[in-house]
């Protein structure tokens, strides 16, 4: 950091100051991995730190018992920063380790939420210094936010209106490279597909029979078509989850299939997924049985703010990411070479990718989705992304586990904090340029503004009840 920074930016010395706290914290998330909804011990440990660091704490957010928020400062403007936890389920790991090596957990963090969740939390901690010693006006709120793995608790956040006191809110995501993107994101449905039919003896009583089974297999065979005749851009994904029992010679009465519909915009995936229910009332005609679907949870695309973007890239060229030690470069170099050789983006000549890299100046799409994009249709919403792990690193994988804890980690999420906590208080003092992201968000989410996806009487569920 220049000394000019430096100066201007002193109350981001906190971040260092509680170095061996915020990096015990993201410890302690990488040894409690929790699934969507069920982040109990997770939710608890960032709970006791904001109440530790002096936040008032609100729990059960939306109703939802793992989502929380922890505020200081009063008045406007009131800026958010977004913070995750959960885990991936399948995935524990060793840290450390050069091969696969499960550590007898059941899930892992393999998405990096417990550095997400723990810079997040440096950057509010930065933020209430920073009100602390000038005695501005303006309130900072760290908000607690689960289930972004295949729950979307965002998006059950923003229809219940927990994000509308919000004038900005900013967000990170650990990567294998450090920069500030220019592109969107999918909007997604995901639904559960039910199907009941007649158990009989499939050899005595065929007839009597009607398959559940078959019309889940049927109902595959119709979306399988239907994806030559949708946007190139959009997504269909199925799991069985239950595929009627475990005897072939019993005529399987009840089966279940959840799918994750995609599309670039909300109004397109919703289209989308009325071809699929077609589909599925198809396949039930078919085969004389009968369906219903449960609507489990869905997310917005992400609407992009060039005017806070573009400041957060400014502030990164101004901070400039730490160079990683010897030791870094020669743990990722050497998991490179061993576990990513001939993975995209795979670089053992040049295993960390940590530098800055050039602001994309044209919009693009991600095919991944996130709930930040239901945020974003709240209130004007940006983000970055740091190399917290090697060049390559496949996302959802137990390389993301294996990294998870070291020393790169943790300077690359305190460096995220810094950034966060530099942006958010830029924010509330440079009014010029906050109504200048407002105005932009006004016009591009347009006269209606935020539509929730997620009907009004469905609730979070926790991945294991499904």
């Amino acid at each position: 950091m220049s000394e000019s920074v430096s100066a201007r930016c002193a109350f981001l010395s906190v971040i260092d100051e509680k170095k061996d706290f915020l990096d015990g914290v993201a410890d302690s998330l990488w040894e409690t991995p929790e699934l969507a909804f069920a982040e109990h011990r997770s939710a608890a440990t960032l709970i006791a730190a904001l109440k530790q660091e002096g936040f008032r704490v609100e729990e059960n957010l939306a109703g939802i018992p793992t989502a929380f928020s922890g505020t200081f400062g009063s008045g406007s403007p009131v800026i958010g920063i977004l913070g995750e936890f959960d885990a991936l389920s399948g995935l524990g790991q060793e840290s450390g380790a050069l091969c696969q090596k499960p550590d007898g957990k059941e899930n892992g963090q393999g998405c990096g939420h417990n550095l997400l969740g723990t810079a997040s939390l440096g950057a509010a901690m930065a933020v209430k210094r920073f009100l602390e010693t000038s005695g501005a006006p303006g309130t900072v709120i760290y908000y607690g936010c689960p289930g972004e793995e295949g729950g979307s608790g965002k998006a059950f956040m923003a229809r219940d209106g927990v994000f509308d006191c919000l004038d900005a809110a900013l967000c990170w995501h650990p990567d294998s490279v450090t920069d500030v993107r220019n592109n969107s994101s999918l909007a997604n449905y995901q639904v559960l597909y039910c199907f009941d039919g007649r158990a009989a003896h499939a050899a005595e009583a065929p007839d009597e029979g009607r398959s559940a089974l078959d019309a889940v297999e049927l109902m595959n065979v119709g979306a399988n078509f239907l994806r030559e005749h949708m946007l190139p851009s959009a997504r269909l994904h199925y799991a069985i989850t239950d595929a009627g029992g475990r005897s072939p010679n019993v005529v399987q009465p009840h089966a279940e299939v959840l799918y994750l519909i995609r599309s670039p915009r909300n109004d397109q995936v919703k289209a989308l997924y009325e071809r699929v229910n077609d589909i599925a009332k198809g396949a039930a005609l078919m085969t004389g049985t009968t369906e219903s679907h449960i609507f489990i949870k869905a997310c917005s695309n992400l609407v992009q703010n060039d005017t806070m973007q573009r400041d957060l890239y400014r502030i990164m060229q101004e901070i400039t990411p730490p160079e990683p030690s010897a030791e870094s470069l020669a743990y990722a170099k050497e998991l490179t070479e061993k576990t990513m050789m001939g993975v995209k983006n795979s670089d053992p000549e040049h295993p960390i990718h940590w530098e800055l890299a050039p602001y994309q100046e044209a919009e693009g799409l991600e095919f991944g989705s996130t709930d930040v994009g239901d945020v974003s249709w709240v209130c004007p919403t940006a983000q970055i992304h740091t190399a917290t792990w090697a060049a390559g690193t496949p996302g959802h994988s137990w390389q993301v586990v294996a990294q998870g804890k070291l020393p790169l980690a943790h300077e690359m999420t305190r460096y995220a904090a810094k950034v966060l906590g530099a942006e958010a208080v830029e924010l509330l003092t440079n009014p010029e340029l906050l109504q200048k992201a407002k105005e932009e968000h006004r016009k591009k989410v347009g006269p209606e503004g935020y539509q929730p996806p997620i009907p009004k009487d469905v609730r979070p569920k926790a991945l294991t009840a499904l």
